[in-house]
């Protein structure tokens, strides 16, 4: 199902102008929203289209005082072509399009920054209201912004909230997102990350397909599941359902000597992450999200230029 004939068939979405990597394969089951039957075999298909992907950073990243606009323009010199923003986003939309428009620097995500604090799994319909209210906004903000994607958490689970209802709520108040969504044409990328849900390959690709629509999918952070498992196996199973990749690394090694999140304190290219491997299974799948964004700690130019160089290595394993 392309975007095409999605739009035809659901007039809410007109004017939208993103293409997810669930159009261009369909989804599985029946389209609520268009109402034509797709095999869920589509889902899996691999196309002939070659893989590439666009370096992006996170804006925290840049350590350096300067004003946003130069904050861009030293990103698009270190070889990065996009940097991604948190949401709702703490300058005037204005301000990002001059900052934007002088370094030639693209916006093609967001991250909502009030999933945590409000998930959409909490018990109470009061807090999971804000937090589809601040996932609208961001789905608002990334469309101006002229990306396509929002980066949301799912869920959490934690001794007040099950795993069986953080998984019945979850999917419920993502659905309640769906028409702004649609309204946006933007895409809704569910992250793994440690919120003690949905930590499996197959129960994602699971829950994605419940939820049944081509502007929700993944948004796959390949080093957080080096604690239990392997990113391509992830993407192996994920397959179309991937929007959007991060890339960190991660050391089983220092997770067992020197604590669970001192893991992370190891540089690309320097932990488990088999870049190789990963980087074949993305090839494999036909990954048509078009950017990998660091989400590791930042700081200088100097330092983020190591970073860069770097991307650039795992990259050329594709």
């Amino acid at each position: 199902m392309n975007k095409r004939d999605f739009l035809k068939s659901a007039a809410v979405i007109a004017g939208a102008t993103t293409v997810s990597p669930l159009f261009s394969s369909g989804i599985k089951g029946n389209s609520a929203v268009s109402g034509v039957k797709i095999t869920s075999a589509n889902l899996d298909r691999q196309t002939t289209d070659k893989v590439t992907l666009k370096k992006s950073l996170g804006l925290g990243m840049i350590s350096e005082d300067l004003s946003l606009s130069d904050k861009f323009k030293l990103a698009k010199d270190l070889g990065f072509d996009g940097v991604e923003l948190n949401s709702p986003v703490d300058f005037s939309l204005e301000e990002i399009k001059r900052a934007k428009e002088n370094s030639g620097i693209e916006t093609p995500t967001v991250v909502n920054k009030d999933h945590w604090n409000v998930p959409l799994s909490d018990p109470d319909p009061e807090v999971r209201k804000k937090c589809i209210a601040s996932v609208a906004k961001s789905l608002e903000e990334i469309k101006d912004l002229g990306g396509d994607t929002v980066l949301v958490v799912p869920g959490v689970v934690n001794e007040k909230v099950s795993y069986e209802d953080a998984y019945i709520t979850s999917q419920n108040s993502i659905r309640e997102l769906i028409p702004y969504a649609e309204k946006t044409g933007m895409q809704i990328g569910l992250e793994n990350v440690w919120n003690n849900f949905l930590i499996s390959p197959v129960e994602a690709k699971r829950f994605i397909d419940e939820i049944n629509h081509p502007l929700v999918g993944w948004y796959f952070d390949i080093g957080n599941v080096l604690r239990y498992g392997w990113p391509e196996h992830w993407i192996k199973t994920l397959n179309r359902r991937i929007m959007k990749l991060h890339i960190k690394e991660f050391s089983r090694e220092l997770m067992n000597t020197a604590g669970l999140r001192e893991g992370f304190n190891v540089d690309l290219l320097k932990g488990d992450n088999n870049w190789p491997v990963v980087m074949k299974a993305v090839s494999e799948i036909k990954h048509q999200g078009g950017w990998l964004t660091a989400e590791v700690p930042g700081g200088d130019r100097i330092h983020l230029k190591k970073i860069s160089e770097q991307m650039d290595e795992i990259i050329s394993y594709l």
